[in-house]
C-alpha cells in the first residue's frame, strides 16, 4: 500500500511539474509576443482608418468613447437604429493635430450571413469620404458584392440618412441596391445613417 501511494505522490508531482513547465513557456511565448499582436492590429486598424480618410495624417481614440453611451444615442433616433452598433471612434487629425474628422467602425447586425462591420469615414462638414467593409459573411454572387457595388456609392457624399432604391439612384442620398441582394443593402445603409446619427448627435457634426 506504501508503495502505492509513493508512486501516486511520485505521478502528481510529475504532472504537477508539467503544467507549471507549461503555464511558465506559454507566459513567456504570451510575453514575446503580446507587443508585436498589439502593433499588428495597431498597423490594420491605421490602414482601415486611412482608407475612408486619406487626406489625414494620424488617428487616435476618442477619448472618453463609450459603447453603452453610443447605443444611448442611437435609441433616441426616431428612426430604428437597435440593430446597429458603434464599435469605436477615431478621430482623424492632420500634421499640425488638428481634428479634421472622425472614423467610426460600425456593426449592424442585420446582415442577411450574419453581422458586417464597415469604417467610415466622415469629415467635420459632414461629408462621408467612404466606407470600408472591415467583416462580412454574406451570399457568394449576392450579398458578397457589398464591397463592388454599395461601397463606391458612398463615396464624397453628405446626406442626412440614406435610403436604398431598386430602380436606379436620383439623388444624393439614394443607394443602388444589390440585385438580389436587398437584405444587405439595407444593412449597410442602416448602419452608414446609424454612424451619421451618431456623428450628428454626438460629435457636433452637421450633414449639409
Amino acid at each position: 500500500m506504501n508503495n502505492e501511494i509513493r508512486s501516486m505522490f511520485r505521478d502528481a508531482g510529475i504532472i504537477l511539474a508539467i503544467t507549471l513547465i507549461a503555464g511558465l513557456v506559454l507566459g513567456g511565448v504570451y510575453q514575446l509576443t503580446k507587443e508585436p499582436i498589439a502593433e499588428q492590429k495597431m498597423i490594420k486598424k491605421q490602414k482601415a482608418c486611412q482608407e475612408v480618410f486619406a487626406e489625414a495624417s494620424s488617428f487616435v481614440e476618442m477619448e472618453g468613447f463609450d459603447t453603452e453611451e453610443a447605443a444611448l444615442v442611437l435609441a433616441s433616433s426616431d428612426i430604428l437604429l437597435d440593430a446597429q452598433d458603434i464599435d469605436e471612434v477615431m478621430v482623424a487629425q492632420d500634421g499640425s493635430g488638428s481634428t479634421l474628422g472622425y472614423v467610426l467602425t460600425v456593426t449592424t447586425h442585420e446582415g442577411y450571413g450574419g453581422d458586417i462591420q464597415f469604417t467610415m469615414g466622415i469629415t467635420n462638414e459632414g461629408l462621408l469620404n467612404g466606407i470600408s467593409l472591415l467583416s462580412i459573411s454574406e451570399t457568394a454572387g449576392l450579398g458578397m458584392r457589398a464591397d463592388e457595388v454599395l461601397k463606391p456609392q458612398f463615396a464624397g457624399k453628405s446626406a442626412e440618412k440614406y435610403e436604398y432604391t431598386k430602380t436606379g439612384a436620383v439623388a444624393d442620398n439614394q443607394i443602388d441596391a444589390i440585385s438580389g441582394a436587398t437584405i444587405t443593402t439595407n444593412a449597410v445603409v442602416n448602419g452608414v445613417n446609424a454612424g451619421l446619427f451618431y456623428f450628428q448627435n454626438a460629435l457636433g457634426g452637421a450633414a449639409k
